[in-house]
């Protein structure tokens, strides 16, 4: 697998891991500290050769990922899973704890933003009607939906903001239905 973006990541552990799987380069964040200069860096590897955020599957995580998506709307991401994330014995998650393999999967499914304004794929009212919003089992839903498009974990509101902007359509939806209906 031959990467030619920066990978974003939050930590020295986590860049030991992607040269592990992949050999890419990096930029670290240093944790949730994200400081006006690596934000200055991050824009300057994404005008060069572009860059993907693949930060870890928690709340630190999701605010570093904001905080870059907010400066530079065009940035690439990737996400892993929370369970590859997460070692033997509970507590900490990240990257760092991932397989080369999961991380190989998690870069292979890369999504782009598309630009604001561009056409709504997936409404508010599909997600309710089909429980991914408002329902007992929507954050089971939404968690399995998730994983299946490698798109991370969410609430409700942010379902529906990365299907839109990544471009995912109701019919892609239903196509997991079909798929999860037939196990």
């Amino acid at each position: 697998m031959q990467i030619k973006e920066w990978i974003v990541v939050e930590g020295k552990c986590d860049t030991a891991a992607i040269k592990r799987a992949i050999g890419a380069k990096t930029i670290e964040t240093n944790g949730s500290a994200l400081d006006e200069a690596t934000l200055r860096l991050i824009e300057k590897a994404h005008a060069q050769d572009g860059v993907i955020v693949f930060t870890d599957p928690d709340y630190p995580g999701r605010r570093i990922r904001a905080l870059i998506e907010e400066r530079i709307p065009t940035v690439k991401h990737a996400f892993l899973k929370k369970r590859d994330a997460t070692p033997e014995r509970k507590g900490s998650v990240g990257i760092e704890h991932a397989s080369n393999e999961a991380i190989q999967e998690a870069l292979s499914a890369v999504y782009s933003l598309q630009e604001r304004g561009a056409a709504e794929t997936v409404s508010r009212e599909y997600l309710v009607r089909r429980g991914f919003i408002g329902a007992s089992q929507s954050k089971q839903l939404r968690h399995r939906l998730g994983e299946a498009l490698q798109i991370g974990e969410t609430n409700g509101k942010t379902l529906l903001k990365r299907l839109n902007l990544f471009q995912i359509t109701e019919e892609e939806i239903e196509e997991w239905f079909k798929t999860i209906e037939e196990k």
